[in-house]
């Protein structure tokens, strides 16, 4: 990719195939961290981000009018990797420099041959005021039309209406249907990943300490908790990371391991968007008499076969 010339772009749409694989830092003609891939390479598997990066690199610079790019990915680049982990970091990059303006969840079943849930990523660098700092998530998975006849495992398509529906929740921004539509600061899509120790017993069932009194962690007992920058409610993002995470622990872990404690130097910074927890709904189970009902007439239902069985 490297190799080619290609002009800066206005705008640009692509969908990269599902498997497509990066060639690797070497036959990409850089090491990270370098140019158009500095943010990181994602693994050799997918290569979805390596497109990701190299289309931004493409965008027009906002002062010659910015660009604008729409890609149609799968959900692995919207939260493979743990913190700190170069898928992280690239979507850690974008999001810090205010480049996601929106992602759209499709329908399943939208494309030949696979079933997977896909996504429409829309990036800029000249965003409208009122969505700088602010990322909207559309979930349109449920805008489909069922086809008449499937081609493989596409048995759905976007009909007008459908994408006049989507266009429209787009357009409406932070007035859109919360049910299909969220409005989120960059920062909250941030987290720490603490590391938290409990100490060494002896056989009297007291800390082992090291020569400086301090009590020797049991890596056994080791454990890491995700501590989201809006936890609490705080909007001070990445600059809240002592307060926030000193709350969420005291809070969520001191309770019930009283003698844990923070490794402060193992912390690490993530980012990663989550459709199925920004979109959850809450189904509560149906009540155990209608439960009972329905077994009820099930089993009366065989006793009648059985009884036709025995005739």
């Amino acid at each position: 990719m490297s190799a080619l010339t290609v002009p800066l772009l206005r705008r640009v749409l692509l969908r990269p195939h599902d498997s497509t694989k990066p060639a690797g830092p070497s036959r990409c003609g850089v090491q990270p961290p370098a140019g158009r891939f500095a943010p990181g390479l994602p693994a050799i598997s997918d290569g979805q981000m390596l497109f990701l990066l190299h289309l931004v690199h493409k965008m027009r610079a906002p002062e010659d009018g910015g660009g604008r790019v729409g890609i149609i990915m799968n959900g692995s680049p919207l939260f493979s990797g743990d913190a700190e982990s170069d898928p992280s970091n690239i979507r850690k990059w974008l999001l810090e420099n205010d480049l996601v303006e929106a992602i759209v969840g499709l329908p399943t079943n939208m494309f030949f041959n696979t079933g997977i849930p896909t996504y429409i990523w829309i990036l800029g660098n000249t965003k409208q005021p009122d969505r700088q700092g602010k990322v909207q998530l559309i979930d349109g998975t449920l805008f489909w039309t069922k086809m008449r006849k499937s081609l493989g495992s596409k048995n759905r398509e976007i009909s007008d209406d459908d994408r006049a529906k989507i266009v429209q929740l787009y357009a409406d921004f932070e007035e859109a249907d919360p049910d299909f539509s969220k409005s989120l600061r960059n920062d909250e899509f941030g987290y720490w990943t603490i590391t938290v120790e409990r100490p060494q017993l002896d056989d009297d069932g007291k800390p082992v300490t090291d020569r400086k009194g301090k009590p020797k962690p049991d890596t056994k007992k080791r454990d890491t908790e995700n501590v989201p920058f809006a936890y609490g409610g705080s909007t001070a993002g990445p600059a809240g990371k002592l307060d926030v995470i000193q709350s969420y622990f005291d809070t969520e872990v001191k309770p019930h391991v009283p003698d844990a404690w923070i490794d402060w130097t193992k912390i690490k910074t993530g980012y990663e968007i989550s459709f199925t927890r920004h979109f959850y709904k809450c189904v509560p189970p149906r009540p155990l008499a209608e439960i009972d009902a329905d077994l009820e007439k099930q089993v009366a239902k065989i006793l009648d076969l059985l009884r036709e069985v025995e005739k």
